[in-house]
């Protein structure tokens, strides 16, 4: 049978192969011309723990994931006690066959409060299991397809062909072996997963070779033992389209390096630190020589600073320097950065921080999702500065957000927060490739040389709020930076009315944002303008929202969804005339309170009738986005609906 879609997921011990099998597949599937939407899932240890890797595969564009898994490929027993129930009727499980004989409570793995609830699931479904062998026959008997693979006998035999005595070298194939057996029971064209392994392992040329033994071994395997797979196959589609492949973390890094970010500092954090390492693996970049003045190569210096204390201010310093700069963190180091943000707001410096969200509150969940920190993202520093909060909600919108915080930043003088979260941060996914005559630098009213006759005056009072600036060291231009309230040189004053006129020339630039930034910047609309029902949300449940809404069109409801991305200012006038029309409002977050229903109400009077939230640490699927807005349009639902399904 021929799928429209197929759901793919490998689940391992951390340090064991998971992400670069995933990323292998997923790579393959796009070179066959598929579309994929990968979320990543992972412990907050270096090695050892349960991490996962979840990949939808489709023939038409998908833009989140889903509830249940068509295949599920497994290194260990723990991944298959811990997703059996999430293979769906008539898929299979790909696992180790010496893992068969294990005993589920002899997982050392597996913490008290997992095995406490399984145990509570066996019984409810009145399910006797102590070994996974146990587990997988109850599973074969709801129409789940069990393939048993002999890996370490594998490996053996590939040892013996190239020639290596030492088994323990070639452990980490294994993954690879996996991949193999997934394409082939998929009858997968293994010219596409090849290709994908000589990308993936494009600088190591014996690694490769290996792997492909490995691919060809696995091929092998199922012809001769499973015989004609278990009954899904997975196509190639003929597509003259291109496209890139990225998770969210790149396509921050890639905006940036477009929107002409020149200095990036950071100190390592999850998830935020993926950015800047994918920066540091391209410091040195090719430019097109037309667009920039016939140089060929451009450059960024990224700096890991000793805390993200230093980390903002050494972005300010730069910027300050007339370098397009920016920092990148998450909440506990957004923490340490309130200071520096206080100082870059009421000096007017064009800093951007890339705020990646994560469970909190504390270290919270380190490497887990979240949507808590909005409030925050919009209040912190002490005293009050104009800044701006821009949200993105999928991968797409992270490439160009990035490069408009740049111009914003500088056009208006102020730091831009660009929330980004975990889901986006370490979910992949396909799409056009990015259309670079979108991207516009404008850099607002930055001088090189000033009128010698007169004395610059950098905080100078303007109608607008926004001062010409100069850089720093700029020859004849003398000016002071300090963190007390000043005059328009930067001299101390502590005058009741200079400061009246200081905090009115800053907070007025947000009323100039207000009238200046398009509406299509601030929000984005989807679905019919009349329609009863109106969604309202932010960030990466986007994704999961427009694949719900798009079923429940199909069903014959109607209903709309308005995506705020400017958080701050708000654009309260247009999600007013927007949100007046709806006779149901249902705010879709993940975080506790409904924070942007917060605002909302703050900022217009409307209320929500309905609240879908979820803080397990794990993203929205469309499933559960479908069934639990579906039940609140039949009247079915409470007010206030938490989400708890997971992986």
């Amino acid at each position: 049978m021929v799928r429209q879609e197929f759901t793919w997921m490998i689940g391992g011990p951390q340090g064991s192969g998971v992400d670069s099998a995933a990323n292998i597949f997923a790579r393959a599937c796009c070179y066959g011309g598929l579309h994929i939407y990968g979320e990543r899932e992972y412990h907050s240890n270096i090695k050892g723990l349960h991490s996962y890797f979840h990949v939808r595969v489709s023939k038409t564009e998908v833009k989140s994931r889903v509830d249940f898994v068509n295949l599920l490929c497994t290194f260990d027993a723990e991944s298959v006690v811990r997703h059996v129930w999430d293979v769906a009727p008539n898929g299979g499980i790909i696992c180790d066959e010496a893992t068969l004989n294990t005993k589920i409570s002899n997982i050392p793995t597996l913490p008290p409060p997992f095995l406490a609830e399984f145990h509570k699931t066996l019984e409810r479904k009145g399910i006797k299991a102590e070994t996974v062998s146990d587990l997988l026959n109850k599973a074969r008997k709801s129409s789940v397809r069990l393939y048993a693979v002999p890996y370490m006998d594998l490996l053996k035999d590939i040892a013996k062909q190239i020639g290596e005595t030492k088994l323990s070298k070639l452990t980490r194939m294994i993954n690879v072996l996996s991949l193999g057996i997934s394409f082939s029971l998929l009858d997968y064209d293994k010219g596409m997963v090849e290709k994908a392994v000589s990308t993936i392992f494009a600088e190591k040329p014996r690694v490769i070779d290996m792997n492909i033994i490995a691919l060809d071994k696995a091929y092998d395997y199922v012809e001769q033992k499973f015989g004609e797979g278990f009954g899904y196959r997975l196509q190639t589609v003929q597509t003259d389209e291109k496209r890139i492949l990225l998770d969210g973390a790149q396509a921050v890094a890639l905006g940036k390096l477009l929107g002409g970010c020149r200095v990036q500092t950071y100190y390592p954090i999850t998830p935020a630190a993926d950015e800047s390492v994918y920066l540091e693996a391209n410091e040195i970049f090719e430019l097109i020589p037309e667009a920039s003045g016939g140089e060929k190569k451009g450059s960024i210096v990224v700096i890991q600073t000793e805390d993200e204390i230093a980390a903002i201010n050494m972005a300010s310093g730069a910027a300050l320097a007339g370098a397009r700069a920016a920092t990148s963190t998450s909440g506990p180091g957004f923490s340490l950065m309130v200071e520096g943000l206080g100082w870059a707001g009421m000096n007017e410096v064009p800093v951007v921080i890339n705020y990646y969200q994560r469970g909190g509150p504390s270290t919270g969940l380190p490497t887990r999702h979240g949507q808590d920190d909005l409030r925050f993202a919009v209040h912190a520093s002490h005293g009050e500065i104009p800044r701006i909060v821009l949200a993105s909600g999928d991968i797409e919108e992270c490439f160009y957000d990035a490069v408009r915080a740049f111009n914003y930043a500088e056009k208006y003088q102020l730091p831009v927060i660009h929330l980004i979260d975990k889901a986006l941060a370490n979910s992949t996914r396909s799409f056009k490739i990015f259309d670079t005559s979108r991207v516009k630098i404008e850099r607002g009213q930055l001088l090189f040389h000033v009128d010698t006759t007169k004395p610059y005056k950098r905080f100078k009072f303007t109608e607008s709020g926004i001062s010409p600036r100069i850089p720093l060291g700029t020859s004849n231009a003398v000016f002071w930076n300090t963190g007390d309230e000043h005059d328009e040189f930067g001299h101390i004053s502590e005058e009741p009315l200079n400061r009246i006129r200081m905090m009115e020339k800053r907070m007025r630039k947000l009323e100039i944002i207000d009238r200046e930034v398009s509406v299509k910047e601030r929000v984005s609309f989807f679905g019919d303008p009349e329609a009863p029902v109106a969604i309202v949300s932010w960030g990466s449940p986007k994704g999961a929202i427009l694949d719900a809404m798009e079923r429940l069109s199909h069903e014959g409801w109607k209903l709309n969804f308005l995506q705020i991305r400017m958080i701050h200012p708000f654009p309260k006038e247009h999600v007013s005339e927007i949100l007046k029309k709806a006779k149901k409002r249902i705010d879709v977050e993940m975080n506790y309170s409904g924070q942007l229903a917060s605002i909302v109400r703050e900022q217009t009077g409307a209320v929500m009738d309905n609240f879908v939230l979820k803080y397990t640490g794990r993203p929205m699927s469309s499933d559960e986005l479908h069934g639990t807005i579906k039940l609140i349009l039949q009247e079915k639902a409470p007010k206030r609906q938490v989400l708890t399904h997971d992986f």
